[in-house]
């Protein structure tokens, strides 16, 4: 993709509105809100100061410690024109794979105009496998569509809990009033004796998925996968999202069709994409739900990147009363699975001692992977 700055003008908001589409174009998560943001930022300092747009676009359009480097790129190659008196944006990111090029063909070879045949390398993961892996944040149109129908292939395999109450059994303690009542029915007399043991119920599930402008490319598959949950076993599951405040969805995620439960939820978060207030948000939660019974003997599992504005040290504080309330305790966060990661982020930090699993979300297969350590749990 090849992209032009504008010819000058006398009003110098067409350009800076062309350099926040590439920065869209580069995979920043470039809403409405932040560009009005940087040109409300603008409009306070010197538009002519290169310094000056340079930290106004830094500060208002990027969300994650990962655009900074694609920023550079795109401020450099905008704001920096040629003799020419025109930049050249070019994209430098690979293509992503198209699907069906991964699929394997019946064809052995490829022929040009002069009927020469070349060799070709075909792979041998279809494209479903290959998708598995991606991450989700860079799918395109088409296969963010696929992924959701591999979405709603999930079956998961929610853990289970010792109940109080019993059941008949083959083996277990013996049952005296089952044993005495066969008896009477046999005319008094004794032929075996019946046994009986502790029944399974499922283990609450508790999905606490943020939403804020950080974690935006991920939060409509982790949606979706919550919807998933959900209605697998709608009364032992709890879904919520995090971001300057706390919003309970497990009701509109409990509709049958996804796309009407997504939706729903949609118009039931107030926050999407806004800041991140994890601690504060958790202490809702703790004192309005987990206390009274929502995470107590519970699998809490955290969708986070972990950045967090507020006090890190009350987030370690909630992440410790969670602890305490809960049968395990697990944070998901996408970038777990990136080369080079390191848990340095002050909400990692303040929530990692209360952990019992750190696990990465940026593909289908991890959180593939998720559902089997909460079936485990």
């Amino acid at each position: 993709m090849t992209t032009s700055a504008p010819a000058p003008t006398d009003d110098p908001v067409p350009g800076l509105v062309g350099f926040t589409v590439v920065l869209r174009n580069a995979g920043l998560a470039i809403t409405t809100d932040r560009v009005a943001a940087f040109l409300a930022a603008l409009d306070a300092l010197d538009v002519t100061s290169r310094v000056q747009t340079y930290w106004a676009g830094r500060l208002t359009l990027c969300s994650d410690p990962d655009d900074l480097p694609r920023y550079d790129r795109a401020f450099e190659d905008w704001f920096t024109p040629p003799s020419g008196g025109r930049t050249q944006i070019t994209d430098n990111r690979p293509p992503p794979p198209k699907l069906a090029a991964l699929t394997p063909s019946s064809d052995d070879g490829e022929s040009d105009d002069d009927g020469r045949e070349d060799p070709v390398i075909r792979a041998r993961a279809s494209g479903t496998e290959v998708l598995r892996h991606r991450d989700l944040a860079e799918l395109s149109p088409a296969e963010r569509e696929h992924l959701r129908r591999l979405l709603a292939l999930l079956h998961p395999e929610l853990p289970t809990r010792v109940s109080r109450r019993m059941r008949p059994a083959r083996h277990g303690d013996t049952d005296p009033g089952a044993t005495l009542r066969a008896a009477l029915r046999n005319q008094g007399e004794l032929r075996e004796l019946l046994r009986r043991d502790q029944s399974r119920r499922p283990r609450k599930i508790v999905l606490l998925v943020d939403v804020s402008g950080s974690m935006e490319p991920y939060a409509d598959a982790l949606l979706r996968f919550a919807h998933v949950v959900v209605r697998r076993s709608p009364g032992a599951v709890e879904a919520f999202t995090l971001g300057t405040r706390l919003t309970r969805v497990t009701r509109e995620l409990r509709m049958r069709d996804a796309e009407r439960a997504l939706g729903a939820a949609a118009k039931a978060i107030p926050d999407w994409s806004g800041g991140t207030r994890l601690g504060e948000v958790l202490q809702a939660f703790v004192d309005r739900w987990g206390q009274r019974g929502a995470a107590r003997r519970a699998v809490v599992v955290v969708f986070s990147d972990g950045w967090e504005r507020g006090s890190t040290d009350l987030l370690g504080q909630q992440m410790a009363r969670l602890h305490r309330l809960a049968h395990r305790l697990v944070w998901v966060n996408p970038h777990v699975g990136k080369e080079g990661y390191a848990p340095v982020q002050g909400g990692i930090v303040a929530a990692l001692p209360y952990l019992d699993d750190l696990l990465a979300g940026h593909s289908l297969a991890t959180l593939e992977r998720l559902l089997e350590v909460v079936r485990d749990a």
